[in-house]
């Protein structure tokens, strides 16, 4: 397989996720009445739920951390299935759209008039402890329990559909004038919001700290901050951390090795301190480490095992840190 596939771009774009629930047996059942035109909902057994977003191009379990396109969803749904497998299922999709579209979205339309973002705000259940948005927050996410409480306090959170939290900015009049969402395999905002300053005050009234974040959930977090590589060019941090360095996933087999190249140097340029690389020796098979490993001047190097290593000094500026997570792993 060349690094780029036209069939394969061509199958993302014209293969639509619902269209697949709907026709691959057993078939997906539509959620009308809990269905947006931006998510829609499909159940399926006992339980079984998953969401199609970005006009079909994509999906996401609510309940798991699976997601992808449609190729991931093909091999979701039928595990044994291998990706030129996935591709055969897929070329018998293309074009074929889901049978409801313009229902929903005149369902839609007719009963959700353009309301007012703080009437949408003032709709939405106050932050609960324990709910599934507060396990998104602080487990997924890592946001402390007393952020958390800290906001729910000031109410700049709240619950959204599909386990989504809602991010309010206030204008000076404590008006809420904007709202960013964030949730399991969605980021967004509601629409014709203006974006301000956006403010979470303690008990003292004074604000602790400046931060300049990409959203209000990335400010409160302000410990790690998960990204991609293309989004951490310009960006500088003490430590970085880059997983998954395996061959075919970095770099990909159906990727262009040049740019993603010169990704690897971008990664390996936004560590002040410390970077440590890690890759496992099974994932779906036998894994390689990335032979953009082999690039890395060896007096740059700290090699071991997780378990094993010990906590060394850096004695150059940054240090490689390059580790295998095919054993359990202490914190040193």
């Amino acid at each position: 397989m060349t690094s780029h596939d036209p069939e394969v771009e061509q199958l993302r774009a014209t293969v639509n996720c619902a269209a697949l629930l709907e026709r691959l047996p057993p078939p997906w059942q539509f959620d009308r009445r809990q269905s947006t035109p931006h998510c829609l909902k499909y159940r399926r057994g006992k339980g079984e739920i998953l969401i199609v977003s970005h006009q079909g191009r994509g999906w996401w379990d609510p309940r798991s951390d699976a997601k992808g396109d449609v190729f991931d969803l093909v091999q979701h749904l039928s595990p044994c299935l291998n990706f030129g497998q996935a591709r055969k299922v897929l070329r018998e999709f293309a074009g074929i759209g889901p049978s409801f579209p313009g229902a929903i979205r005149a369902r839609h339309e007719k009963i959700s008039p353009d309301i007012p973002i703080a009437e949408k705000w003032a709709k939405r259940r106050r932050l609960k402890p324990g709910s599934p948005v507060w396990k998104y927050l602080s487990e997924v996410r890592h946001l402390p329990a007393s952020v958390l409480q800290a906001g729910r306090a000031a109410d700049i959170l709240r619950e959204g559909p599909y386990g989504s939290a809602w991010f309010a900015h206030h204008d000076a009049s404590r008006r809420v004038a904007h709202v960013e969402i964030r949730g399991p395999g969605y980021r967004g905002a509601l629409k014709d919001g203006a974006k301000l300053l956006f403010r979470l005050s303690l008990a003292t009234g004074t604000p602790a700290r400046f931060v300049l974040a990409e959203a209000p959930i990335d400010a409160l977090t302000a410990r790690v901050r998960l990204m991609t590589l293309h989004k951490a060019k310009g960006l500088e941090f003490p430590h970085v951390f880059l997983p998954a360095w395996e061959a075919g996933a970095f770099p990909s087999d159906y990727s262009d090795r040049d740019e993603e190249r010169r990704l690897a140097y971008v990664a390996l340029t936004r560590g002040m301190r410390r970077i440590t690389i890690s890759h496992c020796g099974f994932r779906r098979g036998p894994a390689l480490p990335s032979p953009f490993l082999d690039d890395i001047p060896e007096t740059h190097r700290v090699l071991g095992w997780l378990r094993d290593q010990h906590r060394q000094r850096a004695t150059h500026s940054p240090r490689m840190d390059h580790r295998d997570h095919t054993t359990p792993y202490r914190r040193f």
